[in-house]
């Protein structure tokens, strides 16, 4: 774990002040995201709390028929240790709708595709009361998903604030710890909660404490997958990771914009944030 270690009271007020300068920078005082019952959707609220006050944080519950019952109990009693309004809406009706709208052109959706669509209209639910509440939608999305492209391309990965995008995922768990997030939490299996049994571990194929020390040596110390191996990791998870952060790594860019004028989006105008001059 030395290669994830972190300074968790120094992290934590990082992330509070982050949270706090950039949603304010926008003229925003209040977010709103999607609470999933989850480590990481937990770590945010508790952070967006400590950030903008419990009365500015949304937290919208968003279960599908298949979700498990515990996930959308665990939200609530999360909820209600920081103090969050939440809403409830289940997603199932439209989820349907837009299954059943899709088969005849394009044939029933899999459980792959059926995911995607839960998770587009959980984004589309989390924007909407953004908009109605004249918030910030905040991402949940840690560093490790990021990587893999774990996650819904306009779904889950959209958001417009994300504090936790540079953590990989047992950072998470130990800055959910220091912020005194309950065990039920901290204890289960991380998971998407799509269908009943899914696991995210599962879903990757290697376990997250594996993928994290990959992942920490081949991104943040820019080390050679030769010098990775030979310290003694699988060769075949190292290999996987590597050609999955590859494949995936259109999911972290904006779309690309053909250049035509002198100034083309992306390649000239290039402002991160702020891009009033």
């Amino acid at each position: 774990m030395k290669h994830l270690s972190l300074d968790l009271p120094a992290v934590r007020a990082h992330l509070v002040r982050f949270l706090r300068e950039s949603i304010r920078g926008t003229g925003h005082e209040r977010a709103v995201l999607g609470l999933s019952g989850g480590i990481d959707s937990a770590l945010v609220a508790a952070l967006a709390a400590e950030a903008l006050g419990p009365a500015n944080v949304l937290a919208l519950i968003l279960p599908w028929r298949g979700s498990q019952p515990a996930s959308a109990a665990d939200a609530r009693q999360l909820a209600g240790q920081l103090g969050l309004e939440t809403r409830e809406i289940d997603i199932t009706p439209m989820t349907l709708d837009f299954a059943r709208g899709l088969a005849p052109a394009l044939g029933e959706p899999d459980p792959r595709r059926l995911g995607n669509v839960m998770a587009r209209c959980r984004m589309v639910c989390i924007f909407d009361a953004a908009l109605a509440w004249q918030a910030l939608p905040l991402g949940t999305s840690n560093k490790t998903e990021l990587l893999l492209g774990y996650g819904t391309w306009h779904g889950d990965l959209a958001s417009a604030v994300n504090p936790i995008g540079d953590l990989y995922k047992q950072q998470v768990f130990a800055l959910a710890r220091q912020l005194e997030i309950p065990a039920a939490i901290l204890d289960k299996a991380p998971s998407a909660d799509l269908e009943e049994g899914q696991t995210d571990e599962a879903d990757l194929g290697w376990s997250y404490e594996l993928m994290d020390r990959i992942l920490v040596r081949a991104v943040d110390q820019r080390r050679p997958r030769a010098e990775i191996v030979a310290e003694g990791f699988p060769p075949e998870a190292v290999d996987g990771l590597l050609d999955r952060v590859a494949r995936t790594h259109f999911k972290r860019l904006p779309p690309v914009i053909a250049k035509v004028g002198p100034r083309a989006i992306g390649a000239d105008w290039l402002y991160l944030r702020d891009s009033r001059r």
